[in-house]
């Protein structure tokens, strides 16, 4: 593990300072490329223009279109948390707007991903239907995909052949070949201009509801009537985007923002304050890391054990009793997925004994008995344990497996497996995702050549250096800025993928320590005359009387008393 410091601009740090930032605030934001106070303004008015996204002004058109003629549409989703809430934001977006549209989610164990022809046979059933009246349809006339659909050719030639036109939302990487859809508004499609390449799909869907609302606006809809104020649908994009660990760029960092004032607000979707309850957190002191550590978890549980279906709806409820019952089955559900995850790591780390990982540069792994549905976190702590891309397989009927990628800086999974892929047409079924994370197909008797090949590609993208963990942390805390006050300072910013939570890195002296909870180690620092509590997660051997401690600053609640407490990440004698 090397621990290195952020680099600080310095004349940055000092004209942030000279605009009103803290100092503490204003070394953190030049260490994390922050140029100017402008790109920390989280007003709304901030966001990059919606008309700004390539074929956006094009799908409102489409939209307005439909819904004045009574088109029924039917929404497509994914079954993550950005699908989850990218379909959640389509359905309440685009039903304010006077849209009959409804949703399906497929169910990741019996069609995969994506719009796949299959999907498109279901859907084709579907008929989406007004409030108040039966759609007389036997099937819909538009799909418009959520965070899937830009490597969908074939479920959209399915589609067309059925009449049944098709638009795009994604924010994925696409292929060489895109689909034939009537209009696709992806941040990453080919010929795309627009700033913000991060959008996470719920961005997306939001952006798309923006111009939807505009073009509206500009045929004189909202004429005697109350206009749809589009900000509700904000915790929603906030909540997605920060699950889905998008760079949180300026522009995503004013949409986590917004949401995260409505949440703190209790302004938001029920589920939300549902799924926040049954973890333990308070909604009024809500932040990002809430959201990414106990929201998302029990949003994705749905998708991963069942039917995404489940956690749609639990953000779609309406009163607080009926999301509060969908937010208990979902804890309940992520209990059960953290049981089978222990056990499916167990199994992985034991494999991994004979092999002597440190002449590897990739980690390839399947087990018969692994959940397809979990593979993907399993995926995510080899990854973490052991600092090289890994990809864990389970098995998907019919001799075929499918895999769940994580990636460590420096390796673009994506292009990664598209390398492996022009190498060996015939070895990867089907692929998709992004930098740091990618799914994929391969045939059960493949295995053994995809390990392979993929090592092969990734040795050659990697070198030595790349396979050792880094710490980036943002240096010394003085003791009297090891405060309270910091602690809240820093916990009511928006922190995340790419805009890294601050770490900081010190001295101590150990004055006690002991055993908590059979797992946790609690201690007493020593800085500078000062004292400090401390917890250290995983930890159940002792240190010696001094240390060098990687920690987060955080705030501790205990019998409604707010202190400062250090969580140590790192600790080297």
């Amino acid at each position: 593990m090397k621990i290195t410091q952020r680099i600080i601009n310095v004349e940055v740090q000092n004209q942030l300072i000279e605009a009103g930032i803290s100092p503490l605030l204003a070394k953190l934001y030049a260490a994390r490329g922050v140029v100017s106070a402008n790109e920390l303004d989280v007003a709304l008015g901030h966001l990059i223009p919606p008309e700004q996204l390539t074929n956006n002004t094009q799908m409102a058109k489409l939209l307005a279109d439909a819904i004045a003629e009574k088109k029924s549409i039917l929404v497509v989703g994914d079954y993550d948390a950005d699908g989850a809430t990218a379909t959640a934001v389509a359905v309440k977006g685009l039903r304010s707007l006077g849209a009959i549209v409804d949703f399906l989610v497929p169910n990741r164990f019996e069609y995969g991903y994506g719009l796949t022809p299959e999907i498109v046979q279901l859907a084709a059933r579907s008929v989406p239907a007004s409030q108040n009246e039966s759609a007389a349809q036997s099937k819909p006339d538009i799909i418009i995909t959520v965070d899937n659909g830009i490597a969908s050719v074939d479920g959209v030639a399915a589609a067309n052949a059925l009449g049944i036109q098709v638009l795009i939302t994604d924010h994925h990487l696409p292929s060489d070949t895109t689909p034939q859809a009537a209009c696709i508004v992806n941040p990453n499609q080919h010929g795309c201009d627009f700033k913000s390449k991060n959008l996470a799909g719920v961005g997306v869907m939001f952006y798309v509801l923006l111009a939807l609302r505009a073009e509206l606006r500009n045929r004189s809809a909202f004429e005697g009537k109350n206009e749809p104020n589009l900000t509700d649908l904000l915790d929603l994009v906030a909540l997605g985007t920060v699950a889905d660990l998008v760079k949180l760029d300026s522009n995503n960092r004013i949409l986590v923002e917004q949401g995260l004032r409505r949440i703190r607000a209790g302004v938001c979707s029920q589920g939300i304050l549902a799924i926040l309850k049954v973890a333990g957190r308070d909604a009024a002191k809500t932040n990002a890391q809430d959201l990414g550590f106990y929201v998302g978890p029990r949003l994705n549980a749905a998708g991963r054990l069942d039917d995404m279906r489940l956690g749609i709806q639990c953000l779609l409820a309406e009163t607080p009793e009926e999301a509060q019952k969908i937010a208990q089955t979902l804890h309940e559900l992520n209990l059960e997925r953290r049981n089978i995850e222990a056990d499916m790591q167990d199994g992985a780390l034991a494999s991994l004994d004979n092999i002597q990982v440190e002449n590897q540069f990739s980690i390839s792994l399947y087990e018969p008995s692994w959940h397809q549905g979990v593979v993907g976190i399993l995926a995510s702590r080899i990854k973490e344990k052991f600092h090289r891309p890994t990809i864990a397989f389970a098995e998907a009927g019919e001799g075929v497996l499918k895999g769940s990628g994580r990636s460590i800086a420096g390796l673009h999974l994506r292009d990664a497996l598209d390398l492996v892929t022009k190498r060996h047409p015939s070895l990867i079924l089907k692929f998709g995702g992004h930098a740091m994370a990618a799914g994929l197909s391969i045939k059960q008797a493949d295995f053994l050549a995809f390990q392979q090949a993929f090592e092969s590609v990734v040795s050659e993208l990697l070198n030595p250096a790349d396979l050792q963990a880094v710490i980036e942390t943002d240096g010394s805390l003085e003791a009297n800025n090891m405060s309270l006050e910091a602690a809240q300072l820093l916990a009511s910013s928006v922190w995340g993928q790419g805009f890294a939570p601050p770490l900081f890195a010190d001295a101590f002296s150990v004055v006690n320590q002991r055993i908590v909870g059979e797992k946790h180690l609690k201690l007493y620092l020593e800085k500078q005359g000062k004292r400090f509590d401390a917890i250290f997660f995983g930890q159940t051997e002792f240190f010696p009387e001094q240390i060098q401690a990687v920690y987060q600053l955080q705030t501790n609640t205990y019998n409604g008393l707010q202190s400062v407490q250090l969580q140590l990440l790192n600790v080297q004698f």
